[in-house]
């Protein structure tokens, strides 16, 4: 029997399938389909002549409701919220972002919902939760009416201060269900239960958004795969990296939206953890865009606040970084003549124009081809023959229009070098200017393009360890098989953490037994549950918080003297300061719940080689700084261990390729993993 890993991306789909009998490995890429990304997930099972009965676990990662809301496909939603707020989520924080903030011509984006669909009830509760004024019926059944006549396809229930005290908010659900039966609906208090208003009625707008459309993938993708055999349920990664069930994914869509890049963090902690590499920055570059995450002592940094497109989104999720810097990222000229490289990309189709689908604009990809860095003689992903004729064709059109001809070496050249400053900028994100040393981290690069500009981009920021794993194409859906099913729950009780202890432990207490209940239902047996409790605190008069784990004492309950010197180190390293003299205050209760899955151990991969000279594939060509290389290429698979590779080179293998330049050196490790360092480092 296999478990099977699915990665649904922009440009391609990528499979990775674990036999759980020997650990054999087996991965394939296809061609992803817009709008009808079920129909690639079969086409690459059935690539990898794997029938469904012969699968006990699938898992995959989707980007089926970014997608829906960047493209601003989701239902038509009603609101129905306090009287008086019907606002709320087109005011917001009424403050710009930079770069806005300078443009005059700035244009707020329209909410999802328009105003005429949004309805007031009458009711109000207090800050503290209490009933202000009670629930009128009558007035949500005047709303729900109205909702109905507007031809609404999901409701969202979007009540004042409902994260303290959610019984108005189901009992408008209570009506909505006799009265508007079989519409999906969605609670502010049951998608986020934590306070800010702005942020917990735009989440819960768009989990509203996403609910039949995510209900309509989830069950057509079930149906489609029970007719091939497959009889179990199909598992999501959620934002925050752990599994959800299909029902959770459909009742709560909204935790999908960065489900993608997920994966390839879980595997790379597996990695970290394998091979003694605690702390690291994932760099995962695929076709459409690039992902970065930072990981200290294999723990990922992880938020409950982002942004997709214009809309914020309050979910736990890891702290991620994405460019629209991609392998199928368009070079092109801007107006003042400057040489720009994304965000628009080629995509799957036509994509770049080496692919030889119909696509003549440059990219990133083409870049390569020209650069010999990417070579024709190997078919990428196994199915698509690379045309360099075109690609150079590409990249000499844009060269006749820059009016001071480069040459298209150097064009080539020029267009992977700012790629790399536009990934450069997101990795500062993540370590710099969150007070981390690139220096002290090993850069883990995968996805079909990243090890192929990882040690270039290692060398721009200084990185001085990069380490390129097993099967970097499809490390993301090896990954998802790496993941544990997830419940995230959070209540808010706002005052000085001292005077909130015994809150805090009751509050604990009542997530708990929610959790082991909603674990024990989906099959885990109390040895296979984990608790990890954290709170939000912040100085008295702040008005953001940090995350700090709940350490516990010795004899049971919180360690306050522990907790409050955990959160003294991480605002001193967020901010570059800390005040032990100031009263801490307690903004959020957090649980995360797991149930643990057996994690696939994949056998490791034999060589086929006996030498490393019998790995030598070819010599070809590659430019690197406008200078010509004729550079030895080895065919990965065929690598004998503890092999040293010197650049420059390039490594070759299935679904990517890895790009060595001068002055950096590798091995093969005892786990095949390519291990790489800048020459006169240690």
């Amino acid at each position: 029997m296999f478990i099977a890993g699915i990665d649904v991306g922009g440009t391609f789909t990528d499979l990775t399938a674990v036999d759980e009998a020997t650990g054999r490995v087996v991965v394939t890429k296809v061609p992803s389909q817009p709008l009808n990304e079920g129909a690639a997930l079969l086409s690459g099972l059935q690539a990898l002549g794997i029938a469904g009965r012969d699968v006990r676990r699938l898992v995959h990662g989707t980007t089926v409701g970014t997608n829906a809301v960047l493209e601003r496909r989701g239902a038509r939603v009603a609101i129905l919220t306090t009287a008086g707020f019907r606002d709320l989520i087109e005011i917001g924080r009424t403050k710009r972002n930079i770069p806005a903030l300078f443009v005059p011509t700035f244009v707020r984006p329209k909410p999802v919902v328009e105003r005429r669909h949004r309805f007031e009830v009458v009711e109000r509760l207090g800050a503290d939760g209490s009933v202000l004024i009670p629930l009128d019926p009558a007035s949500v059944e005047v709303a729900l009416d109205a909702a109905a006549a507007a031809g609404a396809e999901a409701l969202a229930v979007c009540l004042l201060h409902a994260y303290l005290n959610p019984r108005h908010e189901h009992a408008v659900a209570d009506l909505a269900k006799g009265r508007c039966p079989g519409l999906p609906l969605s609670c502010s208090a049951d998608v986020v239960a934590e306070y800010r208003e702005f942020e917990r009625f735009s989440t819960t707008v768009l989990n509203a958004y996403l609910q039949p459309l995510m209900d309509g993938y989830l069950a057509g993708l079930e149906a489609r795969l029970r007719a091939t055999g497959y009889g179990h349920g199909v598992l999501t990664v959620a934002s925050s990296g752990g599994m959800m069930t299909t029902e959770t994914a459909r009742r709560l869509p909204i935790k999908t939206i960065f489900s993608g890049p997920a994966g390839g963090v879980s595997q790379a902690c597996l990695v970290g953890a394998a091979t003694g590499v605690r702390n690291l920055i994932t760099y995962d570059m695929g076709g459409t865009s690039t992902d970065v995450c930072l990981v200290r002592d294999l723990t990922p940094l992880a938020t409950s606040d982002a942004m997709i497109g214009a809309f914020p989104v309050k979910v736990p999720q890891l702290d991620m970084h994405s460019v629209g810097a991609g392998g199928g990222s368009i070079a092109w000229l801007d107006v003042d003549g400057s040489l720009q490289v994304g965000p628009r990309s080629a995509g799957a189709m036509p994509g770049p124009a080496a692919y030889g689908q119909g696509g003549t604009e440059p990219t990133v990809t083409d870049a390569n081809v020209v650069l010999g860095r990417i070579g024709t003689s190997r078919r990428l992903g196994g199915a698509i023959a690379l045309d360099a004729e075109r690609a150079r064709r590409a990249i000499a059109d844009l060269d006749a229009r820059l009016g001071h001809s480069l040459g298209v070496e150097a064009l080539a050249d020029g267009i992977v070098r700012i790629a790399i400053a536009r990934m450069t900028s997101a990795i500062r994100e993540v370590s710099i200017q969150r007070g981390h040393d690139p220096r002290d981290f090993t850069l883990v690069a995968f996805g079909g393009a990243g090890p192929m500009h990882a040690l270039a981009l290692a060398e721009e920021i200084g990185i001085p360890r990069v380490l390129v794993p097993l099967h970097p194409g499809n490390f993301s859906a090896l990954g998802l098989l790496a993941s544990d099913v997830k419940h995230d729950d959070v209540r808010t009780r706002v005052g000085p953490l001292r005077e909130r202890l015994v809150v805090v432990r009751e509050l604990f207490a009542e997530m708990e037994r929610a959790a082991r209940i909603q674990l024990e239902l989906e099959g885990f047996a109390p040895s296979a549950q984990r608790l990890v409790r954290s709170l939000d605190l912040r100085y008295r008069g702040q008005a953001f918080e940090l995350n700090v784990a709940a350490a516990e004492a010795s004899a049971g309950g919180l360690d306050l003297a522990a907790i409050e010197t955990a959160f003294h180190r991480q605002h001193l390293a967020a901010y570059g300061h800390a005040n032990p003299e100031a009263t801490i205050e307690l903004v959020n209760a957090r649980l995360a719940a797991y149930g643990t899955v057996p994690k696939p151990s994949a056998a490791r991969h034999a060589s086929a080689a006996a030498s490393l000279e019998a790995a030598l594939a070819e010599r070809r060509p590659v430019w690197f700084d406008g200078v010509r290389h004729e550079c030895p290429v080895w065919d990965r698979e065929r690598l004998p261990e503890r092999a040293e590779l010197r650049g420059p080179a390039v490594v070759e293998e299935f679904g990517a390729t890895t790009v060595v330049p001068p002055g950096w050196a590798g091995v093969v490790d005892e786990r095949g993993d390519l291990r790489f360092e800048r020459a006169g480092t240690s």
